[in-house]
């Protein structure tokens, strides 16, 4: 058995080093898979696709980046792309270095050889101070504007477009099994396994999560990965494990998905040795965690299954939330009802059998939190046996303990994300959400 797991592990390895040799992994027949169709058996398509700019050009990676090559064909097209991409390194960049990028993108509009950007900057100045946030929205709203009229129209006249739609048909194929090499067992759930994959067209890495139909249907659960399926198609996050195919076997509905090979966060708190993480790591995790969250808010979903298990590490060490079996589409402007989550992890409003919203997703938060500074969740110790009816009991009535791990700060956070009441909690106060969290 360990010689069938190293050599296992081996393949797999070998694999997702794969990107340096000749074919980076692909198939000696990629070329065959990735083959165009001729562009006159994309007429069909070019009738019914929809024409809309921020769809084609800003949404969808191959639409973006085909645009990109038709604007280089023009200098000016091609410094507002460059002052677009200026402006989404600025929004990333580290506070320490945060003035000197702010001072050299104003100058860079000041400059600009578009007389539409330079009245831009002109007005955003008149007031004499300038809020950064406000002039890279509305600067980046303007430039898309411009973009989305002449050029636009231009664009799809051009054979960038018809390499665009020629990748649709090319994405229109059946996807099978046989696109994919399979390697071993990354884990398992309640409906079946997953399994590192690799394209056999591009040479990239996924995790193939296999839902067994009959174990599905065994236990009621259709509806809940038929939900998970539409949640992961809405949502495009770095902090959200994303789906890239779908395609279904005789036995099993598959969901190639993100491969994380990092681990989950829970091995990095309890496993990785006897101290515990650092403030700036948790902050770190904590971080992408809030982005995740509030990109699946931004969509009208409720997770509600916040706990280190669901959270997985990549090779480089970034999270993304997995598992959205338990996700919710929210109604607008509604709640939903239900006891759903992990006993220990689930908020007080859960428990007790309330309506809720995004609400649950904070306190979640505040839980993650609480267990990655103190090595054990907020209303138990790790591995304790206790009862559920027990553990619901300490959720509702009992207060955390915060010991010695605890700095001023992180200890604040954790009070505030951890009120018994909603309505008290950090995030859950009409018009708050994430920026306050963020800004805490």
């Amino acid at each position: 058995m360990e010689i069938e797991t190293m050599a296992a592990n081996c393949a797999l390895l070998k694999a997702r080093d794969a990107g340096n040799a000749y074919r980076k992994g692909r198939s000696r027949k990629w070329k065959e898979i990735l083959h165009f169709p001729h562009i006159n058996q994309c007429k069909e398509l070019e009738n019914s696709i929809e024409r809309d700019y921020y769809s084609l050009c800003v949404n969808q990676p191959i639409g973006k980046q085909l645009f990109k090559l038709f604007c280089a064909t023009e200098p000016k097209l091609q410094h507002l792309i460059d002052l677009l991409e200026e402006m989404a390194k600025y929004e990333v960049t580290t506070d320490d270095l945060k003035k000197t990028s702010r001072d050299k993108l104003i100058n860079k509009f000041k400059t600009s050889q578009s007389s539409m950007v330079r009245e831009m900057v002109h007005k955003e100045m008149q007031n004499g101070n300038l809020n950064m946030e406000n002039f890279i929205s509305s600067c980046h709203s303007a430039l898309h504007e411009y973009l989305s009229g002449a050029p636009f129209s231009e664009y799809q006249n051009s054979m960038y477009f018809d390499r665009f739609l020629q990748w649709k048909m090319v994405e229109r194929r059946p996807v099978t099994q046989d696109n994919f090499r399979e390697y071993r067992i990354l884990g398992k759930g309640g409906f079946g396994e997953v399994c590192a994959c690799q394209s056999r067209a591009s040479g990239k890495m996924y995790a193939c999560k296999k839902l067994v139909k009959k174990r599905v249907k065994r236990q009621g659960g259709e509806k809940m990965v038929l939900k998970e399926k539409q949640i992961l198609e809405r949502v495009n996050s770095r902090f959200v494990v994303s789906l890239a195919y779908t395609y279904e076997t005789k036995d099993s509905l598959c969901l190639v998905l993100t491969v994380m090979d990092g681990g989950d966060l829970g091995f990095h708190i309890y496993k990785m040795g006897n101290q515990k993480l650092d403030k700036n790591r948790v902050q770190f995790y904590a971080a992408e965690v809030l982005c995740g969250l509030d990109h699946l808010h931004k969509h009208n979903v409720v997770y509600r299954d916040l706990k280190p298990e669901n959270i997985l590490l990549d090779y480089e060490g970034h999270i993304r939330i997995s598992d959205l079996g338990l996700a919710e589409i929210l109604p607008e402007n509604k709640l939903v009802k239900g006891r759903v989550g992990t006993a220990g992890y689930m908020a007080p409003e859960v428990v007790a059998g309330t309506s809720y919203g995004v609400s649950v997703d904070w306190w979640g938060l505040g839980c993650l939190i609480y267990e990655m500074t103190a090595k054990k969740p907020p209303f138990r110790n790790h591995k304790e046996q206790i009862s559920k009816k027990d553990l619901e009991q300490r959720i509702l009535e009992k207060v955390e303990l915060y010991d010695k791990m605890f700095d001023e700060e992180t200890q604040n956070i954790c009070q505030k994300l951890l009120a018994k009441n909603p309505k008290e909690r950090l995030g859950c106060r009409s018009g708050q959400g994430a920026e306050v969290i963020k800004s805490h």
